[in-house]
């Protein structure tokens, strides 16, 4: 991998915006401010390839997530959710390129896609699902303009944003585990089936879950990708020497396409339907769109502005050129997934990758928006790979997501036991609204507890309440009955 340039950063001035460009270039580098920022069009077309092969993977994993049995009910075919991850990760990373002008890419957040799966989806028809995704998108895009996002973000402490980060990579590492067969239902869980592992399947996510790890350990760019496409290899190689049924797969065996591109399957698109969700209440619709919001609202903020630094256009307060139109295409990628009907959109820290390789502008984000475009053919490839082989994938994120224990103070203990409840609910209720809630009411609890009565401030003692009234709501409405 190049280095990235290490000529001071001219991009942002003192208001964050770029200087005006040379006269004399070209019309690309004029609109992206390419010479500007101290790149090169090779740069920018190198550093787009590899974002994007450093986050292909997601074509293989929200469809396994979105299509998985929470989901069968709704009858998702695979092409459809393969044509709909690639065709809104194209839309959304060229938007982030042509308006915000960054070097950032976007595609289904996978914490918005199991949110969707276990919470929402089982509650309501698919179009119902996408509706509540567009709503949440346009919610984030609204408190944008008003500048409210940032600061919802600092009423909400640093630990338990880290603790929301870990439980949910926690839970799509369990959602992984359960679809690879390695955990299933049990007291409360257990080993495989009834306390073993059976079948070849559970053992090629085994090796390729240890093949990306392995990967990593050694730093080896795409291990994710790379992983991937070796594990489907072997579970290839197995199904066509063992013929194995194809429910020992989940209902798709790993076998060799007879073409490598078809036509795409746009029948998802347009799928959406507002209302209709009073059966399920106004307060569960209520947090339903809010968890949703937190699924994809921390993250994307921390992550516009790391890669920025990295490639040098932030400035000490982090200010950027293109932050405002960053953030905002990054909360139409909440409505704009759920036109498609391949959930939310948002900003990949794999942006990273191309920006190590030189990238420094929207160009970059061009070229990967356009691979994504070109994927849209591929489906018969994607389709090779097993549920199993992309459930070894979620369980690496999962685990990756657990990096932010660094940040907590686990010595004290109004800090540690909201993180804790927070991590622990979410796999362990198959609810990420329920960690968050748990660790939100914790929090606030033992703040008053030490005297600290105004330090989660008034946002967070109302978010307090509202998850209150959440838990309570059976023996509430029970109660209203009676009455």
């Amino acid at each position: 991998m190049t280095r990235p340039s290490t000529r001071p950063p001219t991009a942002p001035d003192d208001a964050g915006v770029d200087p005006p460009p040379p006269s004399g270039r070209s019309r690309i580098d004029r609109y992206f401010h390419i010479s500007a920022r101290g790149s090169t069009l090779a740069r920018e077309v190198r550093g787009g390839v590899t974002t994007f092969m450093a986050m292909a993977y997601i074509l293989l994993l929200n469809p396994v997530l979105l299509g998985g049995p929470d989901a069968a009910e709704h009858s998702l075919e695979r092409p459809a959710l393969i044509t709909a991850t690639a065709l809104a990760a194209a839309v959304t990373t060229l938007l982030m390129g042509l308006v915000g002008r960054v070097p950032l890419a976007l595609a289904a957040g996978l914490s918005v896609s199991a949110v969707l799966t276990t919470q929402v989806v089982p509650h309501m028809t698919w179009p119902q699902a996408m509706g509540m995704c567009v709503v949440y998108g346009a919610v984030i895009m609204l408190l944008v303009v008003t500048g409210l996002r940032e600061a919802i973000m600092n009423a909400i402490p640093a630990p338990l944003r880290h603790g929301i980060t870990m439980g949910i990579g926690m839970f799509i590492a369990l959602l992984g585990l359960v679809k690879a067969g390695f955990v299933g239902a049990g007291a409360p869980v257990t080993l495989g089936v009834d306390g073993e592992l059976r079948g070849w399947p559970v053992l090629i996510f085994c090796v390729t879950l240890l093949l990306i790890f392995m990967l990593q350990a050694r730093e080896v760019p795409g291990a994710l990708l790379i992983g991937i496409v070796v594990g489907t290899v072997g579970a290839v190689v197995v199904q066509a020497v063992g013929d194995l049924p194809a429910a020992t797969w989940g209902g798709r065996p790993p076998e060799l396409p007879e073409h490598a591109v078809s036509r795409p399957d746009f029948s998802l698109i347009g799928q959406v339907e507002f209302g209709g969700w009073g059966e399920i209440g106004g307060v569960t619709v209520g947090v339903i769109v809010f968890t949703l919001v937190l699924a994809g609202f921390f993250d994307a903020m921390a992550t516009i502005i790391g890669v920025g630094t990295q490639a040098q256009l932030a400035d000490a307060r982090g200010r950027m050129p293109g932050l405002s139109k960053a953030l905002f295409v990054d909360g139409a990628g909440g409505a704009i997934g759920g036109v498609s009907g391949a959930s939310g959109q948002t900003v990949f820290i794999e942006s990273a990758t191309g920006v190590g390789e030189g990238a420094r502008t929207g160009l970059a984000s061009v070229v990967t928006g356009l691979f994504f475009a070109a994927c849209l053919f591929c489906t018969p490839l994607t389709q090779m790979v097993p549920a199993q082989v992309a459930a070894a994938a979620l369980v690496v994120i999962g685990a990756m997501m657990l990096r932010d224990a660094r940040h907590v103070d686990w010595a004290d203990h109004t800090v540690a036991v909201p993180v804790f409840l927070t991590v622990a609910l979410m796999p362990f209720t198959y609810s990420i609204t329920v960690g968050v809630g748990a660790g939100v009411i914790a929090y606030v609890c033992l703040r008053a507890a030490r005297g600290q009565w105004r330090e989660p401030g008034p946002f967070l003692w109302a978010l307090a309440v509202v998850f209150t009234i959440y838990f309570a709501l059976h023996p509430i409405e029970g109660w209203l009955g009676a009455a």
